[in-house]
């Protein structure tokens, strides 16, 4: 059984209660029922009354039942399914797109069908003359923040920041219904019926339809296999703190690990001890077919750096803050695409790089390794702080940063003479792009058996300006503010201790890196 079918007949029997909560409501409204009609006027009084006693409340929820209009939601809706669309969510598009136009569909007909008057003022503030039964607004407002929810719910992984979002979603919605109260156009029966419709509608859509991508299992021939495997073992090597329903998580994992082929699973998770090490090694000697590898930059170095020279593939699930080396490889961020792409993508030999200097041991790094403003920005993060605001903890940081103080270094590249230069940040990378995009190093590659270097040199506060609008629009000049070499081995020192990154990962300070690429060392799973 699926994870939607195990949920549909649930969502089913929702809507079709909420749905059933219209009916009654219009069938009391037509037999005249008085409890229901006394409750609308014992409740719709007192906020008309302190709306018609103070101009700029009328005012102001004569503005929100404008920007709230029915039709002007589902404009905005088809906009926003229009970029989900683009960002390869089209089931979800699709669905939130039939959810808005059936539920003003339905309302219009209700309205038809039940044609009740609208409530009758003395001196009202707005004249309306089309039915009241049920409202249109409270509706389609329901409907929005349904599909809000499910969105939220599907595309961000933050618990702090779901919460804020879906809060605001249904107080969207709360809002929108009280404000046809407070200006005297509907009966609370009318908001609620409303209410219960939007959200009656999107629950039986939910019910009928997953808005969750297909699997990949079901769209693509899978791939030939060099040795065919009876038993295919999925080990999973997960980060418990980067999801937040560990039980869910894994449920879907082996939900779609079946579907693709694979008959048994095995799951280890990492200490604050171990970020991954030991638990990669015993799913090596496992004889796992694939090694699924899920949380933050430094359990996904953890797990490549002990597989690398195996010749097993790491599936990636990004469900850290950076995710800096999935985002090079194109691998989704949305946490159920990505494990579908681990499971069904295509397997790629990608280069490491060995990184070692003075104070700190030997290591390994996929991304990049860094001295300087590079390194101070990861070393002036607050964690509590990124675990609420995510990569923003970074910028902010970053903005924290900007006078770090230039350092003297040497390069030299492949073994050749040591030349002299300025910097604020020295980065060496394996790849070539930051968060949001940001081409650093345009003209690396992951998989060209070489390493790239970027020296930044801003002389001053406002040189930072220039400097990110040449890093943008990856102008290739060269010069003192930025200087760019490439290698299959780099050595940079300094003349002083300076504050150093590997993978976002601060090691102690020091005054030299030496980096030497390992061409074609690692195999990971990447979209087809």
């Amino acid at each position: 059984m699926t994870e939607f079918a195990a949920a549909r007949w649930t969502r089913l029997a929702g809507g079709l209660a909420l749905l059933a909560v219209v009916a009654l409501l219009g069938v009391a409204f037509g037999q005249h029922w008085s409890p229901l009609l006394d409750l609308d006027r014992w409740f719709g009084r007192d906020p008309f009354d302190v709306t018609a006693a103070h101009s700029w409340l009328a005012d102001t929820l004569k503005v929100v039942a404008t920007i709230t209009e029915p039709d002007t939601v589902v404009v905005v809706g088809v906009v926003a399914a229009i970029a989900l669309a683009l960002r390869k969510h089209r089931r979800l598009a699709g669905w939130l797109v039939v959810v808005l136009l059936v539920t003003r569909g339905a309302s219009l007909l209700v309205k038809d069908v039940v044609d009740r008057p609208r409530p009758v003022w003395e001196h009202p503030i707005v004249r309306l003359t089309s039915p009241s039964f049920p409202s249109s607004h409270a509706a389609e407002s329901a409907a929005a923040a349904a599909v809000a929810v499910v969105a939220v719910l599907m595309l961000v992984r933050r618990r702090a920041l779901r919460r804020v979002l879906v809060s605001l979603a249904v107080l969207l919605a709360l809002l929108v219904g009280l404000d046809r109260i407070f200006l005297g156009v509907h009966n609370l029966s009318d908001v609620v019926a409303g209410w219960a419709l939007g959200a009656g509608v999107a629950l039986l859509g939910l019910g009928l339809f997953d808005p969750t991508p297909r699997p990949l299992a079901t769209q693509l021939e899978p791939l030939p296999e060099a040795i065919p495997q009876g038993e295919k073992l999925l080990a999973v090597v997960l980060n418990p703190i980067k999801v937040d329903d560990a039980e869910g998580f894994r449920s879907m994992v082996e939900t779609l690990g079946r579907a693709s082929g694979f008959t048994q699973f095995r799951w280890w998770e990492t200490t604050v001890e171990d970020t991954g090490y030991r638990m990669a090694h015993e799913a090596a000697v496992s004889s796992a077919a694939l090694v699924m590898a899920v949380g933050g930059d430094g359990t996904i170095r953890a797990v490549c750096e002990e597989l690398a020279g195996t010749g097993i593939p790491v599936g990636i699930v990004p469900a850290g803050t950076g995710n800096l080396l999935a985002r090079n490889l194109e691998i989704p961020l949305y946490l159920r695409a990505a494990v579908d792409q681990a499971l069904n993508g295509q397997d790629r030999a990608i280069d490491m790089v060995e990184v070692s200097g003075d104070n700190t041991d030997d290591a390994v790094f996929l991304v990049m390794a860094g001295m300087g403003f590079d390194a101070a920005i990861m070393e002036g993060v607050n964690e509590d702080f990124k675990a609420k605001v995510g990569w923003l903890a970074y910028v902010w940081s970053a903005l924290k940063s900007l006078l770090f103080p230039a350092i003297t270094v040497e390069v030299s590249v492949d073994g050749g003479e040591f030349t002299r230069h300025k910097a604020r940040t020295v980065v060496i990378g394996n790849v070539g792009y930051l968060q949001a995009g940001m081409p650093l190093l345009p003209d690396a590659s992951i998989d060209d058996g070489r390493i790239d270097l970027v020296l930044l040199y801003p002389r001053r506060f406002l040189s930072w300006l220039p400097l990110a609008a040449r890093v943008l629009t990856k102008n290739k000049r060269t010069d003192e503010t930025i200087t760019r070499m490439s290698g299959e081995s780099i050595v940079v020192r300094t003349g002083s201790d300076a504050p150093r990154q590997i993978d976002g990962d601060l090691i102690a300070p020091g005054r030299e890196l030496h980096a030497r690429c390992v061409h074609g060392r690692l195999l990971v799973r990447v979209p087809r």
